[in-house]
């Protein structure tokens, strides 16, 4: 008999940012007002689902938006290390206004190979771990559905993969909008489905948050 399990992987809400930086994994970033109201949408809508395993990343705005989930479900907010942002030497810096770091001659040595990329992490280690972890996840809840709260690269850089696609892209052109869903479906251990949804799609701000958010 067939095995289908589904492994959800969410992005976290919007972040209070005032300051326009690349927070990366800096601590002190939480939700925003609007990043909270985004989390309870995602609770909205996998709350009904068979969900038997939820994880975040130890970032804040990641557990911040697994809550309302974990509240619903009444599942505790596990802690996976491998689906945390990925590492960025760029962190702190302002991408918006004044000095950004197009503007920053400090910043240019490490913009020389978007391929790798030279700024930070590679797309390739960011995409093994992810894996590892989404493998975790899909054994343990083998038969149900598993949820991730993640960030916006690691998901991406994932679906690219499992959809056959090279890991370079254009960090603007991201299909992974703030508290999006994007739902691996196995069969076994073989994604035969990858799907997207934007259930918060109505509270986006106009202008998204820097892409690797």
């Amino acid at each position: 008999m067939t095995t289908t399990t589904t492994v959800h992987l969410v992005r976290h809400g919007e972040v209070h940012n005032p300051e326009g930086v690349l927070y990366g994994r800096l601590p002190g970033y939480p939700l925003s007002d609007r990043g909270l109201a985004m989390a309870d949408r995602v609770a909205e809508a996998l709350a009904g689902r068979d969900v038997r395993h939820l994880v975040a990343s130890p970032l804040e705005r990641t557990r911040q938006t697994a809550q309302p989930l974990a509240d619903r479900l009444g599942l505790p907010v596990g802690v996976d290390e491998r689906i945390v942002e990925a590492g960025s030497r760029l962190e702190g810096r302002r991408l918006a206004g004044g000095r950004g770091v197009l503007r920053a001659p400090a910043a240019w040595r490490h913009l020389w190979n978007p391929v790798r990329p030279s700024w930070g992490e590679p797309y390739g280690e960011v995409l093994a771990r992810m894996l590892r972890a989404v493998s975790a996840a899909r054994e343990f809840a083998r038969g149900h559905e598993a949820v991730l709260v993640s960030h916006q690269l690691p998901i991406y850089a994932t679906r690219r993969h499992l959809e056959g696609r090279r890991l370079l892209h254009d960090p603007r052109r991201r299909q992974c909008s703030l508290c999006s869903i994007t739902s691996l479906h196995f069969e076994d251990d073989v994604v035969v489905e990858v799907a997207y949804s934007e259930p918060a799609g109505d509270l986006l701000p106009v202008k998204a948050q820097p892409p690797g958010a």
